[in-house]
């Protein structure tokens, strides 16, 4: 018996900490932000080159369909946010070879961000990613607070290395750049 008062307990104490931290979402109007980083025994070179190959991504980003470039800066996604389908557009806001790919939303799910690549050794980088999104639904906003975006996004990074380890050599790559902005 006193065990269930005290998981009834806890379950009511978790849901109005959740509860608070919603309001407190809704009422700052602040975007979330969530880091994630991994180390990939490959070269810089073939992790970025593989980072640029964007409709690969469903291969290891396990919410993603589809990814589709349609010029060097634009590219339209397909993918599950808070277990429903949604698509948007999103634009490349600054590439620098070997070192960052920045970008943005420019329709649907509002996100941004950037993933930067750090030479730990000759066959060791460091991939870090860091994202801000805007939480729209009732699902989006508690999945955030319980922090399963930022599980999901060391997941895929973790799916990254897999795929690019297990392959030992990039599918692509795109070299070139785009000046911020």
């Amino acid at each position: 018996m006193l065990n269930r008062i005290v998981t009834v307990a806890a379950l009511a104490v978790g849901g109005v900490l959740l509860s608070k931290q919603l309001k407190k979402s809704r009422a700052s109007g602040m975007s979330s932000s969530t880091t994630a980083s991994i180390d990939v025994n490959v070269p810089v070179s073939t992790a970025y080159n593989q980072w640029t190959q964007f409709e690969d991504f469903p291969k290891f980003m396990d919410s993603v369909h589809e990814v589709r470039q349609i010029d060097d800066t634009h590219l339209h996604w397909r993918a599950d946010v808070a277990g429903k389908e949604v698509e948007w557009d999103a634009e490349i806001t600054e590439q620098i070879p070997d070192k960052r790919i920045a970008w943005r939303s420019i329709t649907g799910v509002p996100n941004a961000g950037v993933v930067t690549f750090h030479k730990v050794s000759d066959n060791t980088t460091r991939v870090m990613l860091q994202m801000d999104y805007e939480p729209q639904s009732v699902d989006e906003k508690v999945g955030d607070t319980l922090g399963l975006v930022k599980m999901q996004a060391q997941g895929n990074l973790t799916r990254f290395k897999q795929l690019l380890e297990g392959r030992g050599v990039e599918t692509g790559a795109w070299r070139g750049s785009v000046a911020q902005h």
